[in-house]
C-alpha cells in the first residue's frame, strides 16, 4: 500500500477547478489548451445568455460566442490582465453581437424575457394572457433600440454589470453609458406606460 506522499497527484487545470481565471488565461496564452477549455466551459453559459438577449436567438448567440472564443484564443497572448478575463470576453462577445445586429438592422424581434412561472400566472388564463401581451410589448420596445443602447441595457439590467464595466465592454465613457441607460429607461417607461 503506497504512503500518502507516494499517491499520484492529478495536475492540470481540469484537476484544479479552484484555479482563477487570471492564471488560466496566462496558461492558455502560453498555449495550454486544457486551461483554455476550462475557461470556455466556465464562462460559456453566461456569455451565451448575453448573446441570446442581444441577438434574440440562441443559435445566433452560440455562433457569436464560439466566434468570440476563437478570437480570444488567437488574441490571448495580447491579454494583459488589465481587466478580468470575463470582462474581456464580455467585450468580445458584445462587439460580435453588435456587428451582427448592425449587419441585419432591426428585422427580427428580440425575445428578452420569458413568461413568468409564478403559480398565480398559471392559474389564471386572463392573467397569463395579460402577461404575454406585456412581454410582447416589451420585446417590441426593446427591438426599437439601437444595438448600442440594447447592449448597455442588457449588460446593466440583465447581467448586473456596473457602469464602469459596461464602459470597458462597449468601449465608451462611463458617462456615455449612464446617458444611454437613462434614455433607454425613459423610453421603456413611455413605451410601457399602458402597463403601469
Amino acid at each position: 500500500m503506497p504512503e500518502d506522499d507516494e499517491a499520484p497527484v492529478a495536475t492540470g487545470p481540469v484537476a484544479q477547478p479552484e484555479l482563477g481565471d487570471a492564471l488560466l488565461a496566462v496558461r492558455a496564452g502560453e498555449g495550454d489548451e486544457e486551461a483554455f477549455e476550462v475557461l470556455v466551459r466556465r464562462h460559456s453559459p453566461v456569455l451565451i445568455s448575453l448573446g441570446t438577449r442581444m441577438l434574440g436567438s440562441r443559435a445566433d448567440a452560440e455562433d457569436a460566442v464560439q466566434d468570440a472564443f476563437v478570437s480570444a484564443w488567437r488574441r490571448l497572448p495580447e491579454f494583459r490582465g488589465d481587466s478580468a478575463f470575463l470582462t474581456w470576453m464580455y467585450r468580445i462577445v458584445t462587439n460580435r453581437c453588435l456587428n451582427l445586429l448592425r449587419a441585419r438592422r432591426p428585422t427580427e424581434q428580440l425575445d428578452v424575457l420569458g413568461e413568468p412561472s409564478a403559480p398565480e400566472y398559471r392559474s389564471s388564463p386572463a392573467r397569463a394572457a395579460e402577461t404575454t401581451a406585456a412581454v410582447k410589448d416589451l420585446t417590441q420596445a426593446l427591438a426599437q433600440l439601437s444595438p448600442e443602447q440594447r447592449a448597455c441595457w442588457v449588460l446593466r439590467e440583465l447581467h448586473g454589470l456596473g457602469y464602469r464595466e459596461i464602459a470597458g465592454v462597449v468601449g465608451i465613457s462611463e458617462q456615455a453609458v449612464r446617458g444611454r441607460i437613462f434614455r433607454v429607461r425613459r423610453y421603456l417607461t413611455e413605451a410601457m406606460s399602458a402597463w403601469r
